[in-house]
């Protein structure tokens, strides 16, 4: 879905933490002038998660894609829209663990009209969000920066 975006990718995930091969092909959408969005909680539930999470936004942020944070209450949603034309929306995070250790189930939907009201969903939410920018994130203090390093460092096991 991803290498396949001309347009847009917009994605809505508690937890953040992408392999190699998924952040590349978020990287290069974003610099291929793909509009990638990305919507994650303000509120965690598993600190190390959420410092981890923020380490792979920043790599997005470089890449030009934006990074919404939810302000009402801790989104949980876990969808991706690729044009308008398809989506998925089902148990998975965006982790390794989703990816590789649990059972989890997502539908893919081939359908315009219902692509198109996931998309919209996200943009009423974007409303309830804060978006964080380039500059916002490279003011981050020593402190942050340490526990995302840690954090990342945790990534595979997270």
């Amino acid at each position: 879905m991803i290498t396949s975006a001309k347009q847009t990718i917009f994605i809505q995930t508690p937890y953040f933490i992408p392999d190699a091969s998924l952040l590349d092909a978020l990287r290069i959408a974003a610099l291929s002038g793909v509009d990638v969005r990305l919507m994650i909680p303000n509120k965690p539930d598993h600190p190390f998660v959420y410092w981890a999470t923020y380490s792979y936004v920043g790599e997005l942020l470089k890449a030009g894609a934006r990074i919404y944070i939810y302000q009402n209450g801790f989104v949980h949603a876990k969808t991706i829209t690729v044009d308008r034309e398809i989506s998925s929306v089902g148990t998975a995070n965006i982790d390794v663990r989703s990816f590789r250790l649990n059972f989890e189930v997502n539908a893919f939907i081939y359908d315009e009209q219902i692509s198109t009201e996931l998309e919209n969903i996200f943009i009423e939410d974007m409303k309830k969000s804060v978006e964080l920018t380039e500059e916002a994130y490279l003011d981050r203090s020593l402190w942050i920066r340490f526990k995302e390093s840690i954090s990342r460092l945790l990534s595979p096991i997270l």
